[in-house]
């Protein structure tokens, strides 16, 4: 996942850069701008998958970028991050096409669990294929040989993160910060144990899928 963040105040983009770096989540923050399209071009060109808006921008409110955002053809999914917390101030922000709404202070796990359910309901790609292993993140569907694999919503995410890093070794750390939204002991048996029952479930009459890959973590065979 990668985040932008659209924020004027240095202490509040530095806040969130925390919450997203302690979950091991890329990020640019930029400043407003005279328009969207001035944003977009102060990433650098950049690609993000979510945006985070401060509703109280100098020159133009979140409203407005918003508005002006959608006017560019720029479809990024949006989360109005802002202290403004009235249920009118909420529903404006929704009705006008935001996909979600958090009010400030948050504290760090609700930011990435929010950042997380937005992705999974915005996602519109293909599903990934691996091998013979099917994983569909908008259905949350899982296949193998076309023949589906009942997954519970946890291992599901365990297996998403690894699907998107197949041939390469995911950590524990990494996989508890993304799926439990929180930083764990790393003595945790979370990964461990939803690990050992995907084995069981993807590998049942077929090949070895997911393999252990000592001192760095797990790794989703092709």
């Amino acid at each position: 996942m990668k985040v932008l963040i659209v924020d004027d105040d240095p202490a509040s983009k530095r806040y969130t850069g925390m919450a997203l770096e302690e979950a091991g989540i890329q990020y640019k923050a930029v400043d407003c701008a005279p328009d969207a399209r001035a944003v977009l071009d102060g990433a650098e060109g950049a690609t993000f998958d979510v945006l985070l808006l401060d509703v109280e921008l100098p020159g133009t409110k979140g409203w407005e970028f918003l508005s002006d955002l959608r006017s560019e053809g720029v479809q990024i999914p949006v989360i109005f991050v802002t202290v403004r917390e009235s249920l009118e101030d909420r529903v404006q922000g929704l009705n006008l096409g935001a996909d979600d709404y958090i009010v400030k202070p948050f504290e760090f796990s609700e930011l990435v669990a929010r950042l997380r359910a937005v992705l999974r309901r915005t996602y519109r790609g293909e599903p990934l294929l691996i091998g013979d292993l099917s994983v569909d993140p908008q259905f949350r569907r899982v296949e193998r040989k076309g023949h589906a694999i009942d997954l519970t919503p946890r291992e599901f995410d365990v297996l998403w993160i690894l699907a998107q890093a197949a041939g390469r070794p995911v950590s524990q750390k990494e996989i508890l910060a993304r799926v439990w939204a929180i930083d764990f002991d790393t003595e945790t048996k979370h990964v461990e144990v939803h690990v050992h029952r995907l084995r069981k479930k993807i590998e049942a009459g077929g090949r070895i899928m997911i393999e252990t890959v000592w001192g760095e973590g797990y790794r989703l065979l092709a």
